[in-house]
């Protein structure tokens, strides 16, 4: 079984690197590219934009032309055109991988109720690597984290418009779980200033932006004596798009419902 699969945003940084994972992929083909309506690659081969040679498959600037031709939809875009894709998607019953981060609670509310009847992988990254240190986090702070100060660092690179990541978020939200704690309630988004001493139980947050820094996440569990510190560094997109492809061939078997990462790895 071949699973077709479109990629939106297909001209872009990340969008490249997921039609070249398709292409990669076993069991997977690319059936659609789509790039926002006026954008002057429209109509470009998709394959020969990723450069992995001319497909055949041309580029559109409307996802309505090519919703019929795809098992699943994956979307590594932004919040405003992410909401439409599911509504789109949700309507014709189509599953989609979301990339997507910095939703707005309104945002989060219109695309919940879009795609309640459809398949869905949402998650903040894709990477083996990362989900694989959200279940060393939620272990690190079981064991550790009453008698730690716990503080989340990440850098990217100077293109990215939200922060602190999703990813970094994501770190956070294991780690206050895993403690019975509120992350809204806790969290610390920067210091400056007299901000007096620290409070045990607030998770700090510290963002980079500069460069070309692909992706870097550090947790830090500093206690009395000792620290552990759980760190990912991510060296290129394509360890982010292998995992939305991977994605995307498991979610095209599954049953409605909303699936994340760690799903499909077969970690939860």
């Amino acid at each position: 079984m071949t699973i077709k699969i479109a990629v939106t945003g297909a001209a872009g940084r990340m969008g490249k690197t997921l039609i070249e994972a398709v292409a990669l992929a076993e069991g997977a083909e690319l059936a659609a590219a789509i790039e926002r309506p006026d954008s002057s690659l429209i109509g470009a081969d998709a394959g020969e934009l990723a450069g992995v040679g001319k497909i055949g498959i041309a580029v559109v600037g409307d996802i309505e032309q090519v919703v019929g031709q795809f098992d699943v939809l994956i979307d590594f875009t932004a919040p405003v055109a992410t909401v439409v894709n599911a509504q789109v998607c949700g309507a014709a019953g189509k599953g989609m991988v979301v990339g997507t981060t910095g939703f707005s609670d309104e945002q989060k509310g219109v695309f919940d109720e879009a795609i309640k009847d459809s398949p869905i992988c949402l998650a903040s990254n894709f990477s083996t690597g990362v989900n694989l240190c959200f279940k060393l986090l939620d272990m690190a702070a079981k064991v550790m984290g009453d008698d730690a100060d716990i503080e989340v660092y990440e850098a990217h690179h100077r293109h990215k418009v939200d922060a602190p990541s999703g990813t970094a978020l994501s770190m956070g939200e294991v780690v206050a779980n895993a403690l019975g704690r509120d992350l809204k309630k806790v969290a610390v988004y920067g210091r400056e200033g007299q901000t007096g001493a620290r409070e045990r139980d607030t998770i700090g947050f510290a963002t980079v932006r500069g460069g070309d820094v692909v992706g870097d996440h550090t947790v830090s569990f500093l206690a009395d004596g000792e620290r552990v510190e759980i760190t990912h560094k991510a060296s290129s997109r394509m360890s982010f798009a292998r995992g939305a492809v991977r994605a995307a061939i498991w979610l095209a078997t599954q049953p409605s419902g909303r699936y994340d990462m760690q799903d499909v790895l077969g970690l939860n």
